[in-house]
């Protein structure tokens, strides 16, 4: 019997679809050729999980993820088919725990329970959410935030008083930029003046020196002057000096008793009112001498009448 090209072709087209299909579900980790067993878990979210992720019994693969389905009638719940080792014997108490590692890569870590009563394949496992790396890190970091937070208030509340305050730090920071070149200008005056204070004690100390050198001779003479106080004859002076107090008091009884010009002069009112009334004379004729000088120094001479007429108008002004 000649069998066909076509037929040949056909063959061949079959062939390699079916060997790709099974070398493409192979590579995803679907054995056709193993005993292996189908269990299903429902999830409320399965954060990420994909077909072909890892079924795992403490960190050793034993499975995969065969088929991920949306259960809208269960509100929105999500069935996972897990293809299982035929090998893994599950109890009715196991569970499938989603899981996901630090890089974010998604598996079911599988507990296989109580081993008196066990599940048949095809049983739904009890589906249980894990806490990942992320929801870890945001539990242990979330004191750690509010502190932060806390911490965050405080620093703007600083910040905002320092930008209410610029305009005083401003003029701090200028009186701060200002005192050294003060300091240092104090510093020179002081040196300064301690510069002519030494010179000025120099200078007192020279004189004090030099006054002490020229009062030596006064000393000298003042000894002197005190042996000549003690050679003198001191109760001749005294005698001396009693004979010319009686002398005045001798004069002042000549005074009190009208004896001489001064002593009529001091007892006597007459005397006293010529005198007095002389002076006024006097007065008057200096007054007219400095109001009318005309009268006295004019070239020609003025009238006794022209005179007496302007001494009594000035006597009614």
């Amino acid at each position: 019997m000649k069998v066909s090209k076509e037929l040949k072709v056909g063959v061949f087209m079959v062939f390699s679809i079916a060997i790709l299909y099974l070398g493409f579900n192979y590579l995803k980790g679907q054995d056709f050729f193993s005993s292996n067993n189908k269990y299903y878990a429902i999830y409320e979210n399965v954060d990420g999980l994909s077909v072909s992720n890892p079924v795992l019994v403490n960190g050793f693969a034993v499975g995969r993820v065969s088929r991920i389905n949306l259960l809208q009638n269960h509100d929105d719940q999500i069935l996972v088919e897990m293809d299982i080792s035929g090998d893994i014997v599950l109890g009715d108490s196991a569970t499938a725990k989603l899981n996901s590692d630090f890089l974010g890569n998604k598996s079911i870590l599988l507990s296989t329970g109580n081993a008196k009563k066990l599940h048949e394949p095809g049983d739904t496992i009890l589906a249980v959410l894990d806490k990942g790396i992320a929801d870890i890190l945001a539990e242990s970091a979330q004191p750690v935030a509010n502190n932060l937070e806390a911490t965050i208030k405080k620093i703007n509340a600083i910040l905002d008083n320092l930008n209410g305050n610029s305009e005083k730090i401003n003029r701090m920071m200028d009186g701060f930029e200002k005192t050294p070149v003060i300091l240092n200008a104090t510093i020179a005056d002081v040196k300064q003046k301690l510069g002519s204070i030494n010179t000025t004690f120099d200078q007192v100390g020279g004189e004090l020196n030099t006054t002490l050198k020229q009062t030596q001779p006064l000393l000298s003479n003042l000894t002197v002057f005190s042996d000549s106080l003690k050679r003198l004859e001191l109760n001749h002076t005294v005698d001396q000096a009693n004979k010319a107090l009686t002398n005045l008091n001798e004069a002042i009884e000549h005074f009190s008793n009208n004896e001489g010009t001064l002593g009529k002069l001091i007892n006597e009112d007459s005397l006293y009112n010529n005198l007095n009334n002389t002076f006024e004379t006097l007065d008057q004729l200096l007054i007219h001498l400095d109001t009318q000088p005309k009268d006295f120094f004019s070239p020609f001479g003025r009238k006794k009448s022209k005179i007496e007429r302007n001494r009594n108008k000035e006597e009614e002004d």
